[in-house]
């Protein structure tokens, strides 16, 4: 079985949308893929900042 993606609902302006798009065709990506790639750099930066975020626990 391959990779399993959390389906997950997110409510952007029209306008960031559109722009996510034309981000996303310039990089040979869908809109989808484009939004988690920017997720995942987002992350990644507060993880650099801040250390490592541990998955479990109360956080959630």
């Amino acid at each position: 079985m391959g990779n399993y993606y959390t389906p997950f609902s997110l409510r952007v302006s029209e306008e960031l949308l559109a722009k996510i798009k034309v981000i996303a065709v310039r990089n040979k990506r869908s809109a989808n893929k484009e939004i988690e790639y920017a997720l995942e750099k987002y992350v990644e930066g507060f993880e650099d900042r801040h250390g490592e975020i541990e998955i479990g626990g109360d956080d959630l």
